[in-house]
């Protein structure tokens, strides 16, 4: 239904969380000393992997204008190694939304190259409006490149119980079934049936956590107007604020750490998302009230006032 369209329950495969389904993904068209396009700034879980499995992480701008990645970047990176391009949207960590003209660019990429498209859309459910997100299952030929992700853990808040999926050819998912039967064997039933549960009976549920976030996303945007303050609102959406800290002369981490010791302000460093990241920090509000924006931005500009 989200994709006004029809896939078979074999088209799909249940999967331990998210993470577990990406581990897959790249485990079954890429090996040691293969490269995968991976946008930058990426998660980090996505980076880690490639890292401890041998393959090249190569990356391709996503923060700067546009804001999202573009397909031209993508086919100069292009080798003869290259197996497999990564989009994840709504962005972590940016919480940038691609657009679906974007997405179809990328596949038609990924299929004259005869290599995957591994699409991310473990926030799927925090974009506004109803519309798709794109129209790729609706191609005839999809199952030949697209490997999509997707985790239930966002919306329906069971991020602990460790549930997601992974929709791909029959091809595709015959050799990602050898990798996660040695992994996990299956995931828990109490997740499935939760999540079957979840699917079901708790639509309006659902509507009414999206219309929270969206305001909680509205009032992170309108706070971070406040003519006073430094720090600049480059992306967001979903859970996530990508934010350009003023410091030019220091790192990340520093600025981070300072925040979180001397001003109670949790973030993560720009840093952990890869190279070129050191002028930015990401802040998750998924579970910060829209009342409490405000004060957020005060203590940022706070922060500016005690260093000068």
């Amino acid at each position: 239904r989200a994709y006004g369209t029809t896939l078979a329950a074999e088209d799909v495969a249940i999967t331990t969380g998210c993470n577990q389904a990406f581990a897959a993904a790249v485990m079954s068209v890429a090996q040691h000393g293969d490269s995968i396009i991976l946008p930058a700034p990426h998660y980090f879980n996505h980076a880690m992997w490639l890292k401890m499995l041998g393959i090249t992480a190569t990356a391709i701008p996503a923060v700067t204008a546009p804001g999202h990645p573009l397909v031209e970047d993508a086919a100069k990176a292009m080798t003869a190694q290259t197996r497999a391009i990564v989009l994840c949207t709504p962005n972590n960590p940016t919480g940038a939304i691609y657009p679906a003209a974007v997405i179809e660019q990328f596949y038609d990429l990924a299929k004259a190259h005869n290599i995957a498209l591994i699409v991310d859309e473990t926030y799927r459910d925090f974009r506004p409006g109803s519309e798709p997100p794109h129209d790729l299952f609706k191609r005839p030929d999809w199952r030949d490149t697209l490997i999509h992700l997707y985790s239930f853990s966002k919306i329906y808040a069971v991020a602990g119980y460790r549930l997601g999926a992974v929709t791909a050819g029959p091809a595709q998912l015959h050799e990602m079934a050898k990798i996660l039967d040695t992994m996990t064997i299956c995931p828990p039933q109490i997740s499935q049936r939760a999540v079957q549960y979840a699917l079901t009976h708790l639509g309006d549920w659902k509507d009414g956590k999206r219309a929270v976030m969206a305001q909680r996303l509205a009032a992170l945007r309108a706070a971070f107007a406040n003519p006073a303050l430094k720090y600049q609102l480059i992306s967001s959406g979903a859970y996530f604020a990508y934010v350009k800290h003023p410091y030019t002369d220091e790192l990340s981490k520093t600025v981070a750490k300072r925040l979180a010791q001397e001003h109670d302000l949790l973030c993560l460093p720009g840093s952990m998302f890869g190279a070129g990241q050191e002028d930015y920090l990401r802040f998750a509000f998924a579970n910060v009230d829209a009342e409490k924006m405000g004060p957020i931005v005060e203590r940022l500009v706070e922060s500016q006032n005690a260093q000068g």
